[in-house]
């Protein structure tokens, strides 16, 4: 038999490419769509084990013509590709609705279009902003307390909207703070990893009072495979987390200790965000996709950030990273 097609878009990113590894393991024929430049850079496709085993597109999911072409004879679409970085959404907006929201369009344009079985389309805890209720379920209400959040908001009214009017087999996946190998350093833990391994004696840090629902990333693209897998999964939003909350001073301090490092965190104005733009608290209610899937956790925080301090301070890996650069 045929073994089934998948396109994971931002399968070039952090998650992306490890869902693609995971995938091909699983027995998919797998392809990965990297964002298109001049370098021909596949991102972090080019670390996977099992490159030779996809087909790496070069494209933009910004370009509808481009969505079309590349969704035909695909079965499942895990669509990933998005902009994500939240400081930089408060100084290019404009490029959150053009990735995040037009690109989602064009996907789930394309997969009707093209009868697409599945598609998963990727949210983030963000856009339920501060906790008002913990832990927080998918029916806490959507906050929008910075451009990028308000860009996936939007992006998934979109692919839902698509589901209720099309009835294009749309699931929303809502993963909670993912982190592990090939996290960008725009990320507190890969900061604090980074710097501790190039031998900082202090890092530059901004509020460490938030908590985080932390994920290790296997974990969260087990929890996408076992949506795509669940037909009652579909038309429904549902969180990937963990069900623990934990503070990031208190998640930076585990990391000094794994790491046996006296390192000072000291405060610095200019990674603080907008006191209004700050997500205080995210907890995740993780019992709906429990209750869809069976799906729970493998990893504790402690054994997660184990892996991850491992894969970061291989000096291979170490190199890549511009660690006394802060990265918006």
């Amino acid at each position: 038999m045929k073994k089934p097609t998948v396109l994971v878009t931002g399968g070039d990113g952090f998650i992306g490419s490890h869902l693609v590894e995971m995938l091909v393991h699983k027995g998919f024929e797998v392809k990965a769509l990297s964002l298109y430049n001049s370098f021909n850079s596949w991102g972090w496709l080019e670390s996977i084990d099992c490159l030779d085993a996809i087909e790496v597109l070069s494209g933009d999911v910004r370009d509808p013509h481009y969505c079309k072409h590349i969704t035909k004879n695909i079965d499942t679409i895990y669509h990933l590709a998005a902009l994500i970085a939240i400081p930089y959404s408060y100084v290019a907006p404009d490029s959150y609705v053009d990735t995040n929201i037009k690109g989602t369009l064009n996907i789930c344009q394309a997969a009707l279009e093209n009868k697409v079985a599945r598609v998963i389309h990727t949210s983030t805890s963000e856009v339920y902003g501060t906790a008002q209720y913990v832990p927080i379920d998918e029916d806490h209400p959507l906050q929008a307390q910075s451009p990028y959040s308000a860009s996936k908001i939007a992006g998934d009214a979109m692919a839902m909207s698509f589901y209720n009017a099309f009835d294009l087999p749309v699931t929303i996946a809502r993963p909670f703070n993912t982190y592990g190998p090939r996290q960008s350093a725009r990320a507190v833990i890969p900061t604090i990893i980074t710097q501790v391994a190039s031998g900082a004696k202090k890092i530059e840090l901004g509020d460490l009072s938030p908590t985080r629902d932390f994920n290790y990333v296997s974990d969260t693209c087990r929890g996408f495979v076992a949506l795509a897998e669940t037909e009652t999964a579909i038309g429904q939003t549902v969180n990937i987390g963990s069900n623990f909350e934990i503070s990031v001073a208190d998640t930076l301090n585990l990391i000094k200790e794994i790491m046996e490092s006296d390192v000072e965190f000291v405060e610095d104005a200019k990674r603080i965000r907008p006191e209004k733009s700050e997500v205080f608290r995210l907890w995740c209610d993780n019992s709906k996709i429990e209750k869809l899937t069976g799906f729970t956790p493998k990893y504790s925080l402690r054994e997660g950030l184990e892996k991850t301090i491992q894969w970061f301070t291989d000096p291979a890996n170490l190199k890549r990273y511009k660690s006394n650069i802060y990265n918006v």
